[in-house]
């Protein structure tokens, strides 16, 4: 065999070269939220639906001939953490975001996205004050999967209103945009419904005493005590309170979607009332992907499948506006109705999901249900 010309060498080194797909021709995406810290539990539902969506898109051919490369971001829910964890990933070029997980974390970070041109699809932060802003600033890459808290608030106020009439209330939050937020929306529903709280207070996030809370909530007599916050304060909240004799129902919002819940109250979360979307987990458009989630030996509670759900609005947005610009993916948005995980899901001006519901879960011996 005659030897090969440095010529032919380097035309075969060229075409060897051309057969391996660049990474560069990848469309970053990414999803963030608290992959450590006290919600980790949240962060790894985002992280897995994030995964199998990437991983599924990719299988069916990627997005405009092109594979899908996933970015992991850790906010740990800090409003700080998150706006460096926003600057990263435009210096990524990332072309979407699936995140973040508190509202605390995507407001300032929404800034991030909007000055670089990506589109932002948050699975779980609530709190209205995220589309109401963006859209005041004229901005049309903010959108969302999951509800509102005046919608959630609503559900919430109404019922205390009914169930606790005559009763007393205690009204608490943990200072954060999520947790306040949905607080408040509570609030002035059960107020407007008739009922007003005998107490309104204050916890910080991380607080890991409740004693004076709670003697003052048995002092006051309190039947009742919606906690606008994450599952950590209020599985402590409501295993002190039971340790010190207080029998009063905790009431709260989505943040307690998760069986972490149950592994800090142990028995006194019993009865626990959350409010959530109807759960996702056993809708038909589900079946398949929760199936794989299954077998993979993982339950794909609380926003997994809204994470998920998200990079299969985003991509079907791509594939009708044939780019992912983030003014054209967000005028596809708004004048489509996606098929996804969670069924089809349509868009407002804002970007909040039309027609979002939330109905009553409760917890009982280690698990929570849909009532």
């Amino acid at each position: 065999m005659r030897k090969l010309t440095s010529t032919l060498l380097a035309a075969v080194a060229l075409a060897a070269f051309s057969a391996v797909p660049a990474s560069a021709q990848d469309l970053v995406v990414a999803t963030a939220g608290p992959i450590t810290g006290q919600y980790a539990a949240f962060g790894e539902q985002m992280k897995r639906g994030a995964e199998m969506a990437v991983a599924d898109i990719n299988a069916k051919g990627g997005v405009l001939g092109k594979k899908l490369k996933l970015e992991v971001g850790d906010d740990a829910c800090d409003p700080k953490q998150a706006v460096a964890v926003a600057n990263q990933m435009a210096g990524k070029k990332i072309v979407f975001m699936a995140g973040h997980f508190c509202s605390s974390s995507s407001i300032p970070a929404s800034a991030i996205y909007n000055e670089s041109g990506i589109l932002q699809m948050t699975p779980a932060s609530t709190n209205p004050a995220l589309t109401e802003e963006a859209a005041n600033k004229k901005w049309n890459n903010v959108f969302r999967t999951c509800g509102r808290d005046d919608a959630q608030g609503l559900v919430a106020g109404k019922f205390l209103a009914s169930q606790y009439k005559g009763k007393k209330v205690a009204i608490i939050h943990d200072k954060s945009a999520y947790g306040k937020g949905l607080a408040d929306e509570t609030k002035k529903a059960m107020n407007a419904a008739g009922l007003n709280e005998v107490m309104y207070e204050a916890i910080t996030q991380g607080d890991k005493d409740f004693t004076a809370l709670v003697s003052k909530m048995k002092a006051a007599g309190v039947d009742a005590m919606y906690l606008g916050g994450y599952h950590t304060e209020a599985g402590l909240l409501v295993r002190q309170s039971r340790e010190q004799g207080l029998n009063a129902l905790l009431v709260s919002g989505d943040a307690l979607v998760t069986d972490e819940f149950w592994k800090i109250t142990g028995p006194a979360g019993q009865g626990t009332l959350m409010t959530f979307a109807p759960d996702p987990r056993k809708l038909p458009t589900a079946a398949d992907v929760v199936k794989k989630f299954k077998a993979a030996n993982y339950d794909p509670e609380g926003y997994t499948l809204y994470t998920y759900a998200a990079f299969q609005a985003w991509a079907a947005a791509v594939a009708k506006a044939g780019s992912t610009d983030a003014a054209k993916v967000s005028a596809a948005l708004k004048g489509m109705t996606a098929d996804t995980v969670l069924g089809k899901l349509a868009w407002d001006a804002k970007g909040d999901v039309k027609d979002a519901a939330y109905v009553w879960y409760v917890f009982k011996d280690g698990k929570y249900s849909e009532m």
